[in-house]
């Protein structure tokens, strides 16, 4: 599994002790330290910023989005990006954000759609059978990720996919699902969240660390862990025997 830490990471030197030799996830919102993401990590991958402008209330520019990954989809570290979204679209809404990302030139097939939770889970199959890779964004009632509810769906999700050993017919990426306790329990190829962005200066104070062990702390314990090698179909319970430590 691929573990992909958030960004802006600040300060700078934290930034280069994490990402280096690991893989970042970069926000169209906050592109800063994209440079530095393509310099020292292994691989990139681009969000599309989609959850923060919808949290702002504010317009998302898909051309500008486009001219951002056109910048850098020709960098030999960069992975992939999230397709444009509407996070909470309809469905009418997010295919045409799809489609108008394909009218205006953007690659589709070799990029990441995303599937909403609130979504039909008729769609999240086409979309697994039509794409290499998709996305899981939690959303509507299901936003806040673990809840009793939020893991029903997710199980139904999975169920909706999986074949009988518990194998999804893509690999699967979960959007704000880097923490152990989660994306252990499912059998994601990649995930992604800022949490040692956000927290890594609280766990250097909390334990009396120095200079970037906070960050690197936090790394351990996430990295320590990969994803279920199938779906078992217990969520929410599901133990994933093949972890050490």
């Amino acid at each position: 599994m691929i573990h992909y830490h958030g960004g802006p990471i600040t300060p700078l030197s934290v930034a280069v002790d994490v990402w280096t030799r690991r893989h970042a996830f970069v926000s169209f919102e906050r592109p800063d330290q994209v440079a530095l993401a393509a310099e020292v990590c292994q691989t990139f991958a681009i969000d599309n910023g989609a959850y923060s402008v919808w949290q702002r209330g504010a317009t998302f520019d898909i051309h500008a989005y486009l001219d951002f990954v056109q910048q850098w989809e020709r960098h030999p570290g960069f992975d992939w990006c999230i397709l444009p979204d509407v996070i909470d679209g309809d469905e009418a809404a997010n295919e045409l954000a799809l489609a108008t990302w394909g009218k205006l030139g953007g690659k589709l097939l070799t990029n990441v759609p995303v599937w909403h939770l609130h979504e039909s889970l008729e769609r999240l199959g086409r979309l697994c059978r039509e794409y290499p890779r998709v996305a899981f964004g939690s959303s509507g009632q299901w936003a806040e990720i673990g809840t009793p509810g939020w893991w029903e769906r997710m199980g139904a999700a999975m169920d909706h996919i999986c074949d009988a050993e518990g194998r999804p017919p893509c690999k699967l990426h979960g959007l704000r699902m880097l923490n152990p306790t989660v994306f252990s329990q499912l059998p994601f190829s990649s995930a992604d969240s800022s949490n040692v962005a956000q927290n890594h200066v609280r766990e250097r104070q909390m334990y009396h660390l120095t200079g970037t062990m906070g960050g690197l702390v936090l790394i351990d314990r996430i990295e320590r862990h990969a994803s279920a090698p199938r779906w078992t179909r217990t969520f929410g319970t599901q133990f994933n025997m093949d972890l050490v430590g």
